[in-house]
């Protein structure tokens, strides 16, 4: 009877188990040191040219007098601009629109809308912009961007309009 109450006896050993102390926070020592911080470096975002009305080349229209294809020279800084833009810009390229008034028969108007256009190109490719880069065609009077039958009206309708691929 002694040897099965010995065995039923458990051999139980306890062990200490360490016990921290978390009533009071551990104390750091004041950093002394003054620390500086460096603004981090910001990539520079810069806006579309084509788009910040800011830029010279948001403006996209070139006007011309009655009945005439020359380039005015309150626009050649315009002109000037785009060109520039696609001597650097290798990959653009553009469209140009001519239009014309209501004044004057349909074919006429389809012509002198074209010789406009053309008279931009022109000016760019001298300025080194290749000609396969620029498309012109002609609307004649066929895209109105004012509506009247007066000379205000007619002076907004005798313009190039400049389009770029992709827009």
């Amino acid at each position: 009877m002694a040897a099965l109450v010995a065995a039923c006896s458990s051999q139980d050993v306890k062990k200490e188990v360490p016990v921290a102390d978390r009533t009071t926070p551990a104390t750091t020592q004041p950093t002394t040191a003054a620390t500086t911080t460096s603004p981090a470096t910001q990539p520079i975002i810069t806006a579309n040219p084509l788009t910040d009305p800011k830029n010279i080349l948001s403006k996209r229209s070139v006007y011309f007098d009655f009945d005439s294809n020359a380039v005015k020279d309150e626009y050649r800084g315009v002109v000037q601009a785009h060109a520039k833009y696609m001597v650097e810009k290798k990959d653009t390229k553009i469209r140009v629109e001519g239009n014309c008034d209501e004044r004057g028969s349909r074919e006429y108007n389809l012509a002198l809308g074209q010789r406009r256009a053309e008279a931009v190109k022109k000016v760019m490719t001298v300025l080194g912009v290749q000609e396969g880069r620029i498309e012109t065609v002609s609307f004649g009077e066929e895209k109105p961007a004012a509506t009247g039958h007066d000379e205000a009206a007619w002076a907004q309708n005798r313009r190039d309009d400049i389009k770029y691929a992709g827009e």
